[in-house]
This record gives structure tokens, sequence and C-alpha cells, in this order.
């Protein structure tokens, strides 16, 4: 992932936002949701993680993603299909907390959907792997996914997906890379700002 600062705006409007005592705004686990699943696998949470947030690597392991662009920290482009059928479109990650839980949404112009991944250990050492996804079609389409069958071929997708991100990263043992930022709002958090310039202009020496 890059490590460029992010200029993106706070996201106005996202569904499930709670502010807590530090007055940092954080995400609340969707509440409505078409899709839920869960694997776990046999690597400690800091290596699920980390390998996770390689989007680049998921065309290695995943059936449907044929490519991601890392453009931001807070976003990236996703190239999705099946044979010689492709869409793309870009995600923009919300909410990001390593080793623990990572937000997004689609910025289509009709936004498609919505998800959270959840990272928790185990007691055999190995972690928990939650997927949520909330989908949000415009017109017709609203009513086929709101059809359990669609819900079922949505949720065997997601069950596939991290079936083969399980078997994936049991297989390489570690990480392939890592990238630790904390995201809050759709905003790369700092832990050392940058302390403001002087406006004393420098004069030349020597």
């Amino acid at each position: 992932m890059a490590h460029n600062d992010d200029a993106q705006q706070a996201v106005p409007n996202t569904p499930g936002m709670r502010t807590d005592g530090d007055g940092v705004g954080r995400r609340r686990p969707l509440r409505e949701r078409h899709v839920e699943e869960t694997v776990e696998v046999a690597v400690p949470v800091r290596t699920a993680y980390n390998q996770w947030t390689q989007f680049k690597t998921f065309p290695r392991f995943s059936t449907v993603v044929r490519g991601v662009e890392q453009i931001r920290p807070t976003l990236t482009a996703w190239t999705i299909g099946y044979g010689p059928l492709r869409h793309r479109f870009a995600v923009e990650i919300v909410e990001q907390d390593p080793d623990a839980y990572l937000a997004w949404r689609g910025l289509e112009q009709t936004p498609s959907h919505q998800g959270e991944v959840e990272f928790r250990p185990t007691e055999s050492g190995g972690t928990a792997i939650t997927v949520r996804m909330l989908l949000e079609p415009q017109g017709a389409a609203r009513i086929l996914t709101r059809s359990s069958r669609a819900a079922r071929l949505t949720a065997r997708l997601v069950r596939g997906e991290l079936m083969n991100f399980k078997q994936f990263i049991e297989g390489l043992g570690q990480e392939g890379g890592a990238w630790r930022g904390t995201i809050r709002n759709g905003r790369v958090q700092h832990d050392h700002p940058e302390p403001p310039r002087s406006r004393v202009a420098q004069w030349p020496v020597g």
C-alpha cells in the first residue's frame, strides 16, 4: 500500500458513526446487512491483517478480483469479473484499525455496497475473520438484491473468497507486506503531526 497522506475530505452522513471519549469518530459495525460470513485461519491476527491489507495480492487467490490499483491510502480501484466480463469501480476505506477492523464503501454514482471486516484472535492462536456486506443497488436491481436467492448467492461468493484467502495465507505462513496506518472517517491519522510552518522569511546564510 502507498504511504502518502490523503487529502480526502471527511465522509458525510456515514451510517453507524459514533464518537468515543477522545472525540474521534469511529464506525459501528453494520446493523443492517445482507451478508455475514466468518472463517478461521491458522495464522496470528497480525499476519492475517497485514496480508489482507495488501490489496494488490487479491487476484492471486480470488476467483473474481482481476486487479486492484492503490490510488491513495484510503482509495483503491477494483476490477472484478468472470471470463471476458469486467467491471471497474472505486472503493474508499472509511475506517481502519490495525489488527482489528476495516470498513469500506463503494464510490460509484449509485453506491453499490458497503462492508467491513473484523479480525479476532482465537483460543488456538489463529484468527477469526468476519466479513459483513450491505448491498445498496438502485432502481430495479434493488428488488433483486432483496430476494433471498440473491443474498444466498452473495453469501456463497463471500464465503468462497474467505476460504481462498485462508488457503492462501496458510500456504504462505507469513504476510508478504504490511501497512500499519489508522484511518478515521476517511482520513489517515498521524501519530506525529508535522509542526506548523513558520511564516518568518528564511534569510540566506553565508
